[in-house]
């Protein structure tokens, strides 16, 4: 799938998760979509007694706010491909979602259907 193939609202959390990760300089930055449109966006958390990362985090926070199914997810990172633990925190509550993997100048290395 090329970029320009996404749709507004696919760009939108790329663009939330790019925007999450430099504001923090983080290693990666994450967003999430669920069923009613609301978004929630992450960084990797690094702290002694904490490691998260943004994946996790960002399917947390939508959890805790009553989100019941995901749509789709963005994770923008240096990483080749997203860890599978990651992914199958998505795949919890959004077995249907894509999962659209992003390099951190934005470029749509992946589109993974879960």
């Amino acid at each position: 799938m090329s970029d320009a193939r996404l749709g507004p609202e696919d760009q939108k959390i790329i663009t939330l998760a790019r925007s999450t990760r430099a504001r923090v300089a983080s290693a990666e930055g994450a967003a999430v979509r669920d069923e009613t449109g609301r978004t929630y966006a992450a960084a990797a958390v690094a702290l002694p007694s904490l490691q998260l990362s943004a994946l996790r985090l960002a399917v947390a926070m939508a959890v805790s706010s009553g989100a019941v199914v995901l749509e789709a997810a963005a994770l923008v990172s240096d990483a080749a491909e997203p860890d599978p633990g990651d992914l199958a925190a998505v795949r919890d509550i959004g077995p249907g979602a894509t999962v659209f993997h992003a390099a951190p100048d934005g470029t749509l290395r992946a589109a993974l259907h879960l």
